[in-house]
């Protein structure tokens, strides 16, 4: 074999793992989605939920994964699913229910913290106000926020 042959041979090789690499789509964002019963019970909340992400563009499997997890019923299941969320490393934790978000909030300092409505997030100790929830964590509150004030004193 030639030299001149053996290096065209040699650098398409070594370029060939990159075109491969290439052509393989890239990690789609993941949400990872903590429920706290099952998913029998939590149909029609997931429903809305993909529901809304496709009016937003996002289509499970295309553009988003989802990982869904259940801890049906069971609260200490909450932290064990928490935990692996930090090791799958998803991109934002959807969840609602004190004892889901107090978990997911011990977890990860990190990743973002979706709650759906709660009573009263800032007692529960989920953010620090509804104005300015700081961390990591965010959601809705059911308060009336003119009989709780905007946080600033």
């Amino acid at each position: 074999m030639k030299r001149r042959e053996f290096i065209t041979l040699l650098g398409g090789a070594a370029a060939w793992p990159l075109a491969v690499r290439a052509q393989q789509p890239g990690k789609l964002p993941t949400i990872g989605y903590l429920g706290s019963g099952t998913p029998s019970s939590a149909h029609q909340r997931t429903a809305a939920f993909l529901q809304r992400l496709h009016a937003l563009g996002w289509i499970e499997g295309r553009t988003v994964a989802i990982e869904y997890r259940w801890a049906a019923g069971h609260s200490e299941r909450n932290a064990e699913i928490a935990a692996e969320f930090v090791r799958l490393k998803v991109d934002v934790i959807v969840t609602g229910g004190v004892p889901p978000v107090l978990a997911a909030k011990q977890a990860t300092a990190v990743i973002p913290i979706v709650f759906t409505v709660a009573g009263d997030p800032v007692g529960a100790g989920m953010v620090a106000s509804l104005a300015r929830p700081g961390g990591n964590v965010t959601g809705l509150s059911a308060q009336n926020p003119d009989l709780v004030g905007d946080g600033r004193a």
